[in-house]
């Protein structure tokens, strides 16, 4: 920096650059006038980054940053407004907090001066109404850290704290705040050491649980390893390939948020975890937060249950409990590390063959299963997503991204769109839908080399505010094949009605208030708003051609949505206003 002294505002975009952000999604409002004007002298001064990327909608900025921190791992940095722009964020928060993903969060507040004392006084009304009394309320639920900036002398020392806590296991968004006048303040630059500030350090397991989990593995009959995120660290998909295949060891992928064993293995037995809950001698509950439901399945009295995760109790979770021998908190790919060199010179387990045939049979039982269903809708040329899922299968290859948030349809597209490298496969880990409509543009960010393809429910697309991002996916030049399954309404809302009410009012009368009616024109949102290529699909005939343009306008550089029609779940009327 040229001078000795700075304003606080320019020390923390300095700070975050130093830190390694390099994007600055951002909804600028009334409280950042010194940002914005320390980003405008750092570029007269030829200093591009951090790189600001306008969002309309603070749902887009900070699923952006989750998506480019779930590829990467490296957190960058979302700018809103105030106590409103904070309330934008809404689940997005929710999203990033349970994905664990790292993500520096920056609010200003209102200016807490009236009669000109400071710069940065209060000069507009709107200064008084969003002068909220505990800002902070909004997100401290689910971020692991907030703060206000009181003096611009400790900004470096903030921002670096808070990114360290940001990416320090379980890692996830944090939250600062500053005033107009505190932003404002001209302060010495303070010297600032990077490689003082680093994460906490990985976990192994205790050796002795190690070395206990290897001889109940080896010596077990019918053991399983439940995942649903190793993959969220993408060099441990190999190595769990490695540890299952010495060991004959099946897995379970279930509610898969990102690819964590290869779908094609011959030793995966898919998404639903309870048959082998009731089966397995051993269960290793490995990087999951809900390993089986009890309400559907509960392990054999005399099984020995592992669950291994940097937080094995999920105590940000009030109610949860998941009863085990072992509960560990370390890290997962250390653990598989110690694993592989605690197994490395050992003689092949008793039965290991035996048992990795066996579960081979019972593998490609269910793929050909999968495949019956989809090829059965195939030839009944039905639009369903099982043969959307197969026809966009026969497109890409093994390298495309995907971003699977079809919810209630998921599993269906997880099933029959398999994937097989590390890094193809995201999802929101949170239940606030609309995630993937800027996740898939900080995924894209990150890999502007790959081809990105999201599917989605129309429900979703509605809360992902495409408008937001089509737009932003237009500017920035983050072209995403989108794909919408387009049910007619919320099915997930109806499937869990008629599971506690089956037969009664609602269902027996088609009276469930999730009908959507499949009545917007999807494709014309986004052409509207971001000069997207689409098209609405209502005949199976007109899937691969639909589907194959649209791969050739993202290949163009142009953002692209695909509209699938499927069956309605609900022909409900709508009652007079």
């Amino acid at each position: 920096m040229a001078t000795a002294t700075a304003t606080a505002a320019r020390l923390l975009i300095a700070a975050l650059r130093e830190a390694g952000v390099t994007h600055l999604f951002a909804n600028f409002g009334s409280d950042h006038p010194a940002i914005i004007e320390a980003l405008a002298q750092d570029r007269d001064e030829g200093i591009t980054s951090p790189t600001v990327i306008l969002c309309p909608h603070e749902y887009t900025a900070l699923s952006a940053a989750h998506g480019y921190a779930a590829v990467t791992g490296r957190p960058q940095a979302v700018f809103v407004h105030t106590d409103v722009g904070t309330a934008n964020l809404g689940g997005a928060v929710h999203n990033a907090a349970r994905a664990r993903v790292p993500v520096f969060i920056f609010a200003g507040l209102t200016p807490f001066t009236l009669e000109g004392e400071l710069p940065g006084t209060r000069n507009t009304h709107i200064n008084h109404l969003q002068d909220a009394p505990d800002q902070h309320a909004l997100v401290r639920q689910y971020v692991k850290w907030s703060y206000d900036i009181r003096t611009g002398r400790n900004v470096p020392q903030l921002v670096h704290r808070a990114l360290q806590i940001a990416r320090s296991a379980p890692a996830g968004p944090v939250y600062l705040t500053g005033a107009r006048e505190v932003l404002a303040e001209e302060v010495p630059a303070p010297a600032t050491d990077l490689e003082r500030w680093a994460p906490v350090a990985r976990i192994p397991a205790p050796a002795d649980i190690v070395r206990q989990l290897v001889e109940d593995l080896r010596a077990a009959h019918a053991p399983v390893v439940i995942t649903t995120y190793l993959g969220r660290r993408q060099t441990a998909v190999a190595k769990l390939v490695e540890v299952v295949e010495r060991l004959a060891v099946p897995v379970v992928e279930v509610n898969a948020e990102v690819l964590s064993f290869p779908h094609d293995h011959p030793l995966h037995l898919g998404d639903d975890p309870h048959p082998m809950v009731r089966e397995a001698d051993v269960i290793v509950a490995l990087d999951t937060d809900g390993p089986w439901m009890p309400t559907v399945a509960q392990p054999r009295p005399d099984a020995k249950v592992y669950v291994i995760n940097d937080d094995p109790l999920q105590e940000r979770i009030p109610l949860w409990y998941t009863p085990a021998d072992r509960i560990v908190r370390a890290d997962s790919e250390l653990v598989l590390d110690q694993i592989l060199e605690t197994t490395r010179d050992a003689a092949p387990a008793p039965g290991r063959d035996d048992r990795a045939r066996r579960v081979g049979q019972r593998s490609a039982r269910l793929r050909r299963e999968w495949q019956e269903l989809a090829q059965r809708d195939v030839e009944a040329a039905v639009l369903t997503p099982a043969s959307v899922a197969q026809v966009l299968s026969e497109l890409i290859d093994d390298d495309v991204v995907v971003l699977n948030e079809a919810i209630s349809e998921a599993p269906a597209i997880w099933k029959h769109l398999p994937r097989r490298l590390a890094g193809t496969v995201f999802g929101n880990r949170g239940t606030s839908l609309g995630w993937s409509g800027g996740g898939a543009l900080g995924v894209k960010l990150a890999l502007r080399d790959r081809t990105v393809v999201s599917i989605v429910g129309d429900g979703t697309f509605f809360f992902g505010v495409p408008a937001s991002s089509f737009w932003v996916a237009d500017r920035y030049h983050l072209p995403v094949l989108t794909i919408v399954l387009d049910n007619g309404g919320w099915n997930a809302t109806k499937r869990n009605l008629k599971r506690q009410h089956a037969s009664m009012h609602a269902d027996s009368s088609d009276r469930y208030w999730v009908n959507l009616q499949q009545s917007a024109d999807l494709p014309g949102i986004a052409a509207g708003a971001g000069h997207a290529w689409g098209v609405t699909v209502t005949s199976f005939h007109a899937l691969r051609a639909a589907l194959s343009e649209g791969l050739a306008q993202v290949a163009a550089g142009r953002p692209a949505i695909v509209a699938v029609r499927l069956e309605p779940i609900s022909q409900q009327q709508e009652e007079t206003a």
